[in-house]
């Protein structure tokens, strides 16, 4: 089944049977040329009511003359990439709606400013907002290619207090969104990895009053070499937190007995090059020797657990499912959803 642009979908899954909704459908992708991977919505955090979604950057840019190499797309197939958008819904919508679609008329609306009130003709309404829209792109000419540009892709998000952190998998930093009033500025900028490897910063998390940011590496994706850096809010200040990862994807903070935290990372694959799965694996301190949870993973891209059964629901982008992991599970993944394998909103990149 081939995909096609603007086709980003938000789901409702049931975490018992796997059973999927729609809740809206139409939002922007697009394909990253030369490769045939879509980006569109990637990351979503909700507060209340309201839903925040990350919309990656899609095909706002074109490839270059080389690796690196980026070029603004005239044409590109929504409005409103590199954003933040904003869904607020009711309980039983949430709970009974056969789902929304947006347009590309409606792309438009929201990139002029419009705040859209949606019916899906059965009854149920919804309203989207474009909290931030962030610029496609940044000039960075090179001398061989003097036009080239800096894309911005937000990926993973968090919410704080009276703020969403993203984390900006092109522009290489974390952002800072204001829910009142959708002003957006910029926390930090990584810079290199040790060897000089691309830093890429693609999710975030809370771990007490500091962030914790997965950073993946540029090619070649050395193995080892990827790591969660601890990020100060206030400062933008970071170091080293976990090291030793191999193309990190997520990290996730567990708090345990008494005072003490487990971490959880998500690797999207062991080796990409040799075309290898991904991996879980769990940290009882961050400088502990990790314990592999689960090594047959397509593709990872996110994980959230239910804070009430300690079930883990961990992304896979290019099957389309969801797996599993049941709280007393240490070997691997326990069940897997195999619902309609097409991209869904949490984690599509």
């Amino acid at each position: 089944m081939g995909f096609s642009v603007n086709s980003g979908r938000l789901s409702i899954v049931d975490p018992a049977n796997g059973h999927r909704r729609t809740l809206v459908d139409g939002l922007p992708s697009g394909f990253v040329l030369p490769s045939d991977i879509t980006s569109g919505p990637s990351g979503l955090a909700m507060r209340g009511r309201t839903l925040y979604v990350t919309i990656g950057g899609g095909d706002a840019t074109l490839p270059g003359s080389s690796l690196y190499r980026r070029l603004p797309n005239p044409s590109p197939s929504s409005p409103i990439f590199s954003s933040v958008l904003a869904f607020d819904f009711s309980a039983d919508v949430e709970r009974t709606t056969n789902g929304f679609n947006l347009t590309y008329a409606d792309h438009m609306a929201l990139h002029n400013g419009s705040e859209l009130r949606l019916d899906n003709g059965g009854g149920d309404k919804i309203r989207v907002r474009l909290l931030a829209d962030f610029p496609d792109y940044l000039p960075a000419p090179r001398n061989d290619e003097p036009n080239n540009v800096r894309a911005s892709d937000p990926f993973g998000l968090v919410i704080a207090a009276n703020q969403l952190y993203i984390a900006d998998y092109d522009s290489n930093s974390v952002r800072v969104v204001d829910l009142e009033n959708g002003e957006a500025s910029t926390l930090m900028n990584f810079g290199s990895l040790p060897g000089g490897l691309k830093a890429v910063p693609d999710n975030i998390r809370f771990f007490g009053d500091q962030l914790l940011v997965t950073l993946l590496t540029g090619p070649p994706f050395p193995v080892d070499a990827a790591q969660v850096r601890i990020v100060d809010p206030t400062t933008g200040s970071h170091e080293p937190f976990i090291t030793g990862l191999t193309t990190a994807i997520d990290v996730l903070p567990i708090r345990g007995r008494g005072r003490t935290s487990e971490f959880l990372t998500l690797e999207f694959s062991v080796d990409i090059w040799a075309g290898k799965p991904g991996r879980l694996r769990s940290y009882s301190s961050p400088d502990a020797v990790p314990v592999i949870v689960a090594n047959c993973l397509n593709a990872p891209t996110s994980m959230a657990r239910d804070e009430r059964t300690g079930a883990l629901f961990i992304t896979e982008i290019f099957t389309g499912r969801i797996v599993k992991v049941a709280a007393s599970q240490v070997t691997g993944a326990n069940s897997v959803f195999g619902f309609d394998p097409q991209p869904i909103a949490a984690g599509a990149q």
